[in-house]
């Protein structure tokens, strides 16, 4: 039987985690019978592991900070119109070439507006094709909520227009669209909740608790958010429960140069620091506490790794996600939330002996099969083309 192919288009601008779920999903079509191209619009990042999907790196775009106005090449210049006019086009060129049985845009139309200049003239071609590939979003459990409803309304018309379904990587039992997308109610194609979307394909918990003899880990995703966090959380380690452990620190790729110095400068001779590692969801099952920030990818591969954990949620910029997510999570016993605005040495020590009181085994019920499922979703609607 020949093996469907599916493009998959992700476009990373600040952080790592809509490259890092992405991949999952990726690797889960693979195993599931697909080829994927697997497009990446945004910085290289290093240990990105694709299980047999090829990558097509575009020429790559970041935005100038969290706020997303100003968005910049490898060389930190501002895209212009030559720029969007040659990748465009690239991207258009690649659909031709690998005329794929279904095309996958992470977070688009949800979010990623910057990024219309080369996704409506690629939606619109493959609404044209004559092989009618199938077209989906995918989109994490929260969205960065939008006030404007002309700009909701957008979204909901090239949804509507351009899309066979929205795969929703969400656990409905915790958080449906409409939560934190008003007109939910008015996208008339599938809305598919998939379940949570782990990055960390096998996370072996190990059998004896590591609440004994375990490291503290702290680690802030990506990076290019944790330039507050890291820094301050380092400061505070002789101040902190386990400060005679060993503390292993994970800045992330893109942390600031400048912060990492901070870092560097500030931790005890009991800390080490890394820049990025392969296996953080296997660092975070040997943990005898977690600290870090709340992304997506982060707060599951915890889940999955029945870490106890405390999270400090990003709230720079326009981002209101990690927050709310974060709290969900506590709220139903899951881990301990220090808001960044309120860290402090006796705020995070408190939090953390609060989630060193936890039992491994209190991991609230939250589907995390998010990843498989939406392979099977994407290659039984194939199936029945």
């Amino acid at each position: 039987m020949t093996r469907p192919t599916v493009m998959l288009y992700v476009q990373n601008l600040l952080g790592i985690g809509h490259l890092r779920r992405a991949a999952a999903v990726a690797r889960a079509l693979v195993t599931a019978g697909a080829d994927v191209a697997f497009v990446s619009g945004g910085m290289p990042v290093p240990h990105l592991p694709l299980g047999g999907a090829k990558m097509v790196q575009l020429p790559p775009i970041r935005t100038e900070d969290g706020n997303f106005k100003v968005l910049l090449d490898e060389t930190d210049t501002p895209i212009d119109d030559a720029f969007r006019d040659a990748r465009r086009d690239r991207l258009l060129a690649l659909f031709e070439e690998l005329r794929p049985a279904a095309l996958i845009t992470e977070l688009f139309p949800f979010g990623r507006r910057q990024m219309r200049f080369e996704l409506l003239p690629l939606l619109e071609r493959a609404r044209q094709a004559e092989w009618h590939p199938q077209t989906f979003s995918s989109m994490r459990d929260i969205l960065v909520t939008k006030p404007r409803r002309d700009r909701n309304q957008e979204i909901v018309d090239t949804l509507n227009a351009y899309y066979d379904a929205a795969l929703i990587h969400s656990d409905p039992e915790l958080i449906r669209l409409d939560r934190t997308f008003p007109m939910a109610a008015e996208i008339t194609v599938e809305q598919h909740y998939t379940g949570y979307v782990v990055n960390a394909d096998d996370i072996a918990v190990p059998e004896a608790d590591p609440a004994a003899t375990g490291e503290v880990l702290v680690s802030a995703g990506g990076g290019a958010v944790g330039d507050r966090f890291m820094p301050t959380v380092a400061r505070m380690i002789p101040d902190l429960p386990l400060a005679d452990r060993p503390w292993r620190l994970v800045t992330g790729h893109h942390m600031p140069s400048s912060a990492l110095a901070r870092i560097e400068a500030a931790v005890p001779t009991n800390a080490v620091i890394e820049r990025s590692v392969p296996n953080l969801p296997e660092l975070m099952a040997g943990a005898a506490l977690s600290v870090s920030q709340a992304g997506y990818n982060t707060l599951l591969e915890l889940l999955a790794a029945r870490t106890r954990a405390v999270v400090v949620p990003y709230e720079g910029g326009v981002e209101t996600e990690q927050r709310l997510r974060a709290d969900l999570l506590a709220d139903v016993g899951a881990l301990e939330v220090v808001a960044e605005d309120a860290l402090t040495a006796e705020s995070l020590g408190a939090a953390m002996e609060r989630a060193r009181g936890r039992s491994r085994d209190a991991v609230p019920s939250v589907d995390l099969d998010g990843a498989r499922k939406t392979a099977a979703y994407v290659m039984d609607r194939l199936a029945r083309r």
